[in-house]
């Protein structure tokens, strides 16, 4: 089988059985069936896959790691552990980290984890656990570590170590650019916010925004030591003046607007095309870029993987498509 793609249950627990080291995304009914061994997964309903973006159908979506690894070691995190993630780093290889959706666990990381002792010392990547639309009502995201068994409070990693002929690179791919006629500052750490101060003056942000229609679908963006960060827009209630966001803002840091996409699903294609050089051997995508994009029944190949509700570059991106590549060193 490829090293990546869709997969039944049947198919995926003779790669279990016979000892793959695999990534999982799929239903939580159908994730389920799998038998214990070397994988960990998160509930999600679509994917990036080589005929495009789809719904799972009761498939699962697999990234097997094993020709890459030469050892993986699995375990579940609990908030607690959580900032402790990186004492456990193969001296050379990489990370997944899947965290579950909507959790309280997810918060705390996204606020925190720029804080984890050594977390930039080797390759942190994963990606947010989802639930489609059709999911059963009260459903929530949730992850599994090599059972099972699902869990909506705690994080899965695999840890993979690596021959030192290989070595893994992280990368992101982020479609917007700051508009820097406008700069926003925040008094507070949070995923909402009424007050800011916008160029110096202080004004309620949701009137701001409305007043000058800015355009929902396109995040706020912070400059991290030259990597531009997104933090996607999630809603706006003009009654309490509130915005929320699908991750956390930071006081202390210059936030600015996206600048105009006057067509998202073909800016989001034009990125694909100025990176598909690249072979990856991980990756996934932000559920927005799949909506907003319109990726049902479009490729974004040689990028395919889960759709979730965040993606992780050591910490957590929005709207951003992250993937890791897998070198051999030349003698």
């Amino acid at each position: 089988m490829p090293s990546h793609g869709l997969a039944t249950v049947a198919e995926i627990s003779s790669l279990i059985m016979d000892g793959r080291s695999l990534l999982l995304a799929g239903e939580e009914t159908v994730l389920l069936n799998l038998p214990a061994g070397n994988w960990i997964a998160g509930t999600s309903g679509v994917f990036m896959t080589a005929k495009g973006g789809a719904a799972s159908g009761g498939l699962i979506f697999y990234t097997d790691l094993t020709e890459d690894a030469e050892s993986v070691r699995i375990e579940r995190l609990t908030a607690a552990e959580l900032p402790d993630l990186a004492a456990h780093y193969p001296a050379n290889g990489f990370a997944i980290l899947i965290l579950p959706g909507m959790s309280g666990l997810l918060q705390a990381f996204a606020q925190h984890a720029a804080d984890y002792k050594d977390i930039y010392t080797s390759p942190l990547t994963g990606w947010v656990s989802a639930v489609d639309r059709s999911a059963a009502p009260g459903a929530l995201p949730k992850i599994f570590a090599g059972t099972a068994e699902g869990f909506t409070d705690q994080a899965a990693i695999m840890y993979v170590t690596m021959p030192e002929t290989k070595i893994a690179r992280l990368d992101i791919i982020n479609l917007f650019s700051p508009d820097k006629s406008v700069m926003l500052e925040f008094d507070e750490n949070g995923f909402s916010a009424t007050a800011c101060r916008i160029n110096g003056n202080r004004t309620n942000l949701a009137r701001y925004m409305a007043e000058q229609n800015i355009d929902t679908k396109l995040p706020l963006l912070a400059d991290y030591d030259g990597a531009l960060i997104n933090v996607a827009i999630q809603d706006i209630d003009a009654a309490t003046g509130t915005v929320t966001f699908y991750g956390p803002v930071f006081k202390n840091i210059v936030y600015r607007f996206a600048g105009p996409v006057p067509d998202y699903a073909a800016a989001f294609r034009e990125a694909i095309t100025e990176a598909a050089d690249a072979t990856p051997a991980f990756c996934c995508n932000c559920a927005l870029n799949y909506i907003y994009g319109a990726l049902a029944g479009k490729s974004t190949a040689p990028f395919m993987g889960p759709i979730g509700f965040g993606e992780i570059a050591y910490t957590l991106l929005n709207q951003t498509l992250v993937y890791l590549t897998i070198d051999t060193l030349e003698d």
